[in-house]
């Protein structure tokens, strides 16, 4: 399937309303597996009702390979028929009244398939998805992650160039949604279609994607793998809604003891302090240790007491308080400590996100703080 570029996309469904989908651009490429990642109502789902051809565009234009599907001012819209995608919604669709395999073979009879190719194509993808051995039952005979896979199959049936997904997992329980997460990762690898899927959920971003587009309110914030989101978010809504625990932010300028620390020790290391509004810590670089003397040397540190210990299953998350400002930690090691002793909370240069006054990310402070990391490590090795 050739690419998918989307060039200054607008969506409004009135004069009046704010922008369903402002100035987004989006290069998709053949064999990706694409996230569109956001809350609800940031337009993620009318973006890829767009690229289906369910909405039209209200400016700009959605080209696949060198042909134009849609622009409003070139007057030219391919219907949704003719683009060659298979779309799978939140619900499964299927027909109460066709068995498994007439489900599954449905997209191909109304294409006229020969009936020997049908039958090879539909018993491939049955295979892959683990469900031949329901092809005689009837979709209310299975559980919701079985018709989930049937939803799946009958879109792969049909060899689409383009598999787009809105939100399918949403209405399954966490075991399921984990076993489907595994199904769709083998599915992409093993037909390598173009994937585009819309979710709220940032774990089922961050484990499936081979890139994560984030939205809010319309607009693009960040396009990234998995780990250019998490590790370097571009703006503090990224920062704050990829995450969880999510990201501990200390105001610069707040007036808590934390925060006019953090602004301390940054200063000597960034130089000019004016841009500087805000700095994130996530809570798996945010480290505790009951002795100064032990704080790894040039890490940023500051006096805290252990507020509470919460644990999720094979980790904890610790409380950490400092004169009433709440800042969160999450080990793997059962920790030892209680509720009310004295720590010493630290984190490395490097595990410092500074954002401007306009919560964008600060580059000039990412380089600063690797020439202190640095730093401390030459004196170490020295």
């Amino acid at each position: 399937m050739p690419d998918i570029i989307l060039r200054n996309v607008q969506k409004s469904y009135s004069a009046n309303s704010p922008k369903a989908v402002s100035d987004l651009d989006l290069h998709i490429g053949n064999g990706e597996f694409m996230c569109l990642l956001g809350p609800s109502g940031c337009g993620k789902t009318t973006t890829l009702r767009m690229i289906a051809g369910l909405e039209n565009l209200s400016d700009g234009e959605i080209v696949v390979g060198d042909k134009v599907v849609d622009s409003p001012a070139r007057a030219q819209f391919i219907g949704p028929e003719k683009r060659g995608m298979g779309l799978v919604f939140q619900s499964y669709a299927l027909w109460p009244h066709l068995t498994i395999e007439r489900n599954t073979d449905f997209g191909l009879r109304l294409r006229k398939v020969p009936k020997a190719e049908r039958e090879e194509r539909v018993t491939k993808v049955m295979k892959a998805l683990d469900i031949e051995k329901y092809r005689t039952r009837y979709p209310s005979q299975l559980s919701g992650g079985q018709q989930q896979r049937v939803a799946l199959a009958r879109m792969l049936a049909v060899n689409p160039g383009v598999l787009l997904l809105d939100e399918p997992l949403s209405n399954l329980d966490a075991r399921l949604r984990l076993e489907m997460r595994a199904e769709l990762k083998r599915i992409h690898a093993e037909f390598r279609t173009t994937i585009v899927f819309v979710t709220h959920d940032q774990w089922e971003a961050m484990t499936l994607a081979t890139s994560i587009a984030v939205m809010n309110e319309g607009t693009l914030q960040q396009l990234g793998t998995p780990n250019d989101i998490y590790d370097r978010p571009a703006n503090r809504f990224v920062a704050e809604f990829v995450g969880s625990p999510p990201i501990n932010i200390l105001e610069i300028g707040a007036g808590h003891a934390l925060d006019l620390a953090v602004n301390e020790w940054l200063r000597p290391r960034l130089g000019t302090r004016g841009e500087v509004g805000s700095v994130g810590i996530r809570p798996e670089a945010l480290s505790f240790t009951t002795s100064e003397a032990a704080v790894p040397s040039g890490s940023f540190r500051h006096r805290a007491e252990i507020g509470g210990i919460l644990p999720t299953g094979g980790s904890w998350i610790i409380e950490l308080k400092v004169d009433g400002r709440i800042v969160f930690a999450t080990t793997t090691e059962a920790p030892t400590l209680r509720g009310g002793e004295t720590v010493w909370l630290h984190a490395r240069p490097t595990a410092l996100h500074v954002f401007d006054k306009a919560r964008n990310r600060l580059e000039e402070a990412d380089a600063a703080l690797q020439r202190a990391a640095s730093g401390v490590a030459a004196v170490k090795g020295a």
